[in-house]
C-alpha cells in the first residue's frame, strides 16, 4: 500500500526540508516537458507528486493524514490478517480433503494388491473410483512396487531361516561326532562287549568239542566202576572167568 511519503520517496519521519527537496527532484523527473513520447504517464505521475507535496508540506494536513493513515493501516492490516487466516483455513481444509481422498485410494489399491492383482488391475480399479488418471497411475505404480518389495523381503526371510536351520543341524551333527570320537557312546561300548563275548564263546566251542570223546570215555569208566560196585556177583563171575582162562594155558 503506497503512501504519500512513498510517492515523494522520503521516510515517514522526514523533515519539511527533506520533503521539499524530494518534491523538487521528483517534479523535475516526471515533468511532462521532460518526458517526450510518454507525456500521459509523466503527467499522471507529476500530478500525484504535486498532491502528495500539497498535503505533506502543510503541518495540519500532514498530521491529519498521519492519523488517518495510521488508523487505515491498522484496519487494513487486520483485514489482511483475516483474509490470510481464511485463506489458510481453506487451503488446509482442501489439503485435508485431498489427503483423505488420496489415503482412501491407496487403501483400495493395497487391498486389491493383497488379493494378488497386478499393477494394471489396480490402475483400472482406481479409475473406476473416480480417481484422476495421473494420480491413479502414481498410486498403482507405488503400491505394486511396495507389494513386490514385500514379497522379495518375505522370500529372503524364508531363505535365511532355512539356511539358519541347515547350519544349526550341521553344527549339531558335528558336535555329536566330536562327542563320540574319544571313547564312543555307551551303546557302542555295549555292542563291542557283546561282540567280544560272542567271539570268545565261538573260540572256546571247538576245544570243548575236541575234549568231548575223552570226557565220554571217562564217564563210561566211572559208570562201569559204579556198576561193579553196585553188583558184587558180577565181579566174582569175572574173576572166575579169568581163573578158568589161566588153567587152559
Amino acid at each position: 500500500m503506497a503512501t504519500l511519503y512513498d510517492t515523494l520517496g522520503v521516510p515517514a519521519h522526514a523533515t519539511d526540508d527533506e520533503i521539499k527537496r524530494a518534491y523538487r527532484k521528483a517534479a523535475m523527473k516526471w515533468h511532462p516537458d521532460r518526458n517526450h513520447g510518454a507525456e500521459d504517464i509523466a503527467r499522471a505521475a507529476f500530478q500525484e507528486i504535486k498532491d502528495a507535496y500539497a498535503i505533506l508540506s502543510d503541518a495540519g494536513q500532514r498530521k491529519v493524514y498521519d492519523t488517518v493513515y495510521a488508523e487505515q493501516m491498522r484496519e487494513w492490516e487486520a483485514e489482511h490478517m483475516r483474509r490470510q487466516r481464511a485463506q489458510a483455513e481453506r487451503e488446509a481444509a482442501a489439503r485435508a480433503a485431498d489427503e483423505a481422498a488420496y489415503a482412501a485410494m491407496v487403501s483400495i489399491a493395497i487391498r486389491f494388491a493383497d488379493q494378488g492383482h497386478n499393477r494394471d488391475v489396480l490402475f483400472g480399479v482406481l479409475l473406476g473410483r473416480q480417481c484422476e488418471a495421473q494420480r491413479a497411475a502414481q498410486i498403482a505404480d507405488s503400491v505394486a512396487a511396495l507389494q513386490a518389495a514385500r514379497r522379495d523381503e518375505a522370500h529372503a526371510a524364508q531363505n535365511a531361516q532355512r539356511t539358519s536351520k541347515t547350519a544349526k543341524r550341521a553344527q549339531e551333527v558335528e558336535a555329536g561326532a566330536d562327542e563320540r570320537e574319544p571313547g564312543g557312546t555307551a551303546q557302542e561300548t555295549s555292542a563291542a562287549a557283546t561282540a567280544s563275548e560272542r567271539s570268545t564263546g565261538r573260540a572256546e566251542e571247538p576245544a570243548a568239542a575236541h575234549d568231548a570223546p575223552d570226557t565220554n570215555r571217562a564217564n563210561h569208566a566211572r559208570r562201569d566202576e559204579s556198576a561193579s560196585d553196585a553188583h558184587p556177583v558180577s565181579a566174582l563171575g569175572n574173576l572166575w572167568f579169568q581163573f578158568l582162562n589161566g588153567l587152559k594155558f
